[in-house]
């Protein structure tokens, strides 16, 4: 079983190379994907996103004890079905700010400049403006608006007016730095997945092959050459070669691990975990980065529409009606507002990001005489967009189904402490004026109470969890820790290539299923160049 080509892999990035690459007739490509497939009318529901942690859909890790977060395990969500990431994500479409690519570019990721990115992200999407100097319209991925028919938006977005805050049409069109509602990948009310947006136009291609529920246990190496892969199926070991190129996006938890697996990473510790090393290669999941939330919610002094929506029997129509329509609350999420902010009027770029969410995070379906229904809350996520905290990914041991040793070292950086308590301050102050003021009340956690340094640091270390955008576990660079240079090989291995958010210098200043999709763009482009 010989191929051109074999994608590890089948979420964000890797369903774009596969797509992209089997797009040439005469390249025959093999797609492989360790969950199934996506075709559970769960993950095509925007409104229940939340509810696909933890299944079957989901890969369950947890990080081992963080030291700086009171030596609590956090959750670790990623994707395990086609289209990855894409396919469980809040489903925002967000680039990051344009200087953090030119960033990439000062690092030594030469090519990765902002200009030099624009049209592969311009190349991807089917954008709702239409084709444009920051958007495409042709491309495979839809891209909607974000709506919102709460109250509390308008309000928040007539507040951030009056203190003189940025309100934005587009964070695309240049600096994100202000309030908005972002573009969503949903289509038609469904998700928008990047396997639903490229592979499923691609999938009856005769040169192209795709695998689910292959997990894979190593890439094959021969005198310094990637040349194929073993994969379980079914309880069956499988082998297949690779004439030109294998790619690796696995994400930034799995493409480590199968390198390492592989025998390819920091050599102390492939021999503590008893593998054979292959290549040391010391940045394999190492400066692993992921962007720390702490949540906080306000009571609500108006109802919100959102929680009315939730009573059974209207939710029961509204999935009716979406069936028929994809209109109807099973459509949306209940998402008010965005705001990228500065910390110091003097930055370059925001280093804070506020999601502003119109929804008690405890909100359930209820019925009168049944359940009662959660209290009404504006729940606001404060995260940190540059954080300085690195983590890593380890083997557990060589046994290729165990899963990954994970820890993001939250908080490690002090610095991030101080701008999660910067953002609390922030976000507590701002629901006390403008419009805003007269549909939220009271601070419900962590509470108005909290007022000293010491105080609120408690609250962060003991609820600090991530915005699910985990990355840069084997980065692009030309330095000794670096993993994959600026075409994306692996240092050290011929045909060996990564294409996932493993590979970025430093994590964006946004959120990573729109930038894992142009980095699978530029690997193909690459790849077909040669």
């Amino acid at each position: 079983m010989t191929y051109h080509y074999v994608v590890i892999g089948g979420g964000s990035a890797g369903s774009v190379v596969a797509a992209r690459l089997s797009e040439h007739p005469d390249n025959q490509v093999l797609l492989l994907e360790a969950g199934g497939a996506d075709t559970s009318i769960l993950l095509k529901m925007p409104l229940v996103f939340t509810a696909l942690r933890d299944s079957a859909f989901d890969w369950g890790y947890w990080t081992d004890p963080e030291p700086f977060a009171s030596d609590r395990r956090v959750q670790a969500p990623r994707g395990k079905v086609l289209g990855g990431s894409s396919s469980v994500n809040g489903m925002m479409y967000s680039r990051g700010h344009p200087g953090d690519y030119d960033e990439w570019s000062r690092m030594g990721a030469d090519g990765w400049s902002h200009d030099e990115v624009l049209p592969l992200f311009r190349k991807s999407e089917r954008n709702w403006r239409g084709e444009g100097p920051a958007h495409g319209g042709s491309g495979p991925l839809e891209v909607t608006p974000y709506t919102s028919d709460e109250p509390v938006a308008g309000a928040i977005r007539e507040t951030a007016r009056s203190l003189n805050y940025r309100v934005l049409d587009d964070f695309e069109a240049g600096d994100p730095e202000g309030f908005a509602l972002p573009d969503s990948t949903i289509h038609r009310g469904h998700r928008a997945s990047a396997s639903k947006a490229f592979l499923h136009p691609a999938r009856n291609r005769p040169n192209l092959t795709i695998v689910t529920g292959a997990h894979v246990t190593r890439i094959l190496i021969e005198k310094g050459r990637a040349v194929g892969v073993e994969y379980l199926k079914d309880g069956k070991s499988v082998t297949v070669h690779a004439e030109r190129e294998i790619v690796l996006s696995g994400g930034a938890y799995a493409s480590p691990q199968i390198l390492m697996l592989s025998g390819i990473g920091p050599a102390d510790h492939l021999r503590e975990v008893g593998i054979d090393i292959v290549h040391d290669l010391p940045g394999v999941g190492t400066g692993l980065q992921e962007h720390p939330l702490v949540p906080m919610g306000f009571s609500a002094k108006k109802p919100f529409r959102f929680s009315r929506q939730l009573r059974a029997d209207r939710l029961a129509w509204s999935v009716i009606w979406w069936l028929l329509t994809g209109r109807g609350l099973p459509a949306s999420v209940p998402l008010s507002s965005i705001a990228y902010h500065k910390s110091q009027p003097d930055l370059a770029r925001p280093d804070l990001e506020t999601v502003f969410m119109s929804t008690n995070l405890a909100a359930n379906v209820w019925f009168p005489g049944w359940r009662k229904p959660a209290p009404d809350m504006l729940t606001t996520l404060n995260v940190v967009l540059r954080p300085g905290s690195r983590g890593s990914v380890r083997l557990r041991s060589a046994d290729p189904l165990a899963p990954p040793r994970i820890r993001f070292n939250l908080l490690q950086d002090p610095d991030d402490l101080r701008l999660l308590r910067h953002a609390l301050r922030w976000t507590r102050d701002f629901m006390r004026q403008g419009e805003l003021a007269d549909h939220v009340g009271k601070e419900m956690f962590p509470g108005g109470a909290l007022e000293t340094d010491a105080a609120l640091d408690a609250y962060i270390r003991q609820t600090v969890a991530t915005a699910q955008h985990p990355t840069s576990s084997c980065r692009m660079g030309k330095d000794g820790d670096a993993v994959v240079d600026p075409h994306l090989r692996v240092h050290g291995i011929d045909g060996l290539r990564i294409a996932d958010a493993s590979i970025m210098p430093t994590l964006i200043g946004g959120h990573t299923n729109a930038p894992s999709i142009m980095i699978g763009e530029k690997a193909a482009a690459m790849m077909l160049a040669n």
